[in-house]
């Protein structure tokens, strides 16, 4: 009797896990690649002409400051030469070697100003490119899922990025099941006619005006 009822209740779990493998939807993976349709997305190509304009303007202005300093450069050196003139009269000299003192303290002022214009467009122009990033990722992650469910897929995997040890994270799969050129179709139906067309060289062009830290104009010894 124990038997029998053993069993019963045997049959009853694996019937009960036999439902509910079989409620299981079968597997179907699809692949994107996200670098390449954040790198073609028009929006893409529209926010890199306006970063490239602006790295122009900023450049410009450190261009102006740089001559800003060489001028001061040359000024400092006039008043050095000047205080070593043997014709000149005590307060002359004294007055020279002031006007020296001053413009090295002039041209300090300048390279810091320079150091923390750059530093800070930098710093501007990479928030900028991140939050365009993640807003365009965002976008573009939500579309690539709605066409992914279309085709009734239960993952997606981003074939873009390289994994912990540097490989490519998928290492085969088939091209019937990458969705990439389908997914930049969709997200390019909404381009404004006239906007940029070209294909841009980085989703992520260089920050303005890098220039490392060396100076941007040398000082007198």
């Amino acid at each position: 009797m124990k038997k029998s009822i053993l069993a019963v209740i045997a049959a009853a779990v694996l019937g009960g896990a036999a439902l509910t493998a079989s409620a299981q939807p079968a597997a179907k993976i699809l692949v994107v690649d996200m670098a390449k349709l954040l790198d073609s997305h028009y929006k893409t190509e529209e926010q890199n002409v306006k970063l490239r304009g602006d790295e122009q303007k900023a450049q410009e202005q450190i261009d102006e400051l740089n001559k800003e300093g060489n001028t001061l450069v040359e000024e400092y050196k006039a008043s050095v030469e000047k205080a070593k003139n043997p014709a000149l009269s005590s307060d002359a000299k004294t007055k020279a070697e002031s006007e020296a003192q001053s413009k090295l303290e002039e041209i300090q002022k300048k390279q810091n100003q320079v150091q923390s214009f750059r530093n800070q467009t930098q710093r501007a122009f990479q928030q900028r490119i991140k939050t365009f990033r993640d807003l365009m990722l965002e976008e573009i992650g939500k579309i690539a899922t709605d066409i992914a469910k279309k085709k009734g897929a239960t993952l997606l995997l981003d074939k873009s990025g390289p994994s912990l040890i540097g490989i490519s994270s998928i290492v085969y799969y088939d091209e019937a099941y990458d969705i990439t050129e389908e997914v930049l179709t969709e997200i390019n139906k909404s381009r404004p006619a006239g906007s940029v067309s070209a294909a841009p060289a980085s989703a992520t062009p260089a920050p303005a005006a890098d220039g490392g830290d060396k100076p941007l104009f040398v000082m007198p010894k």
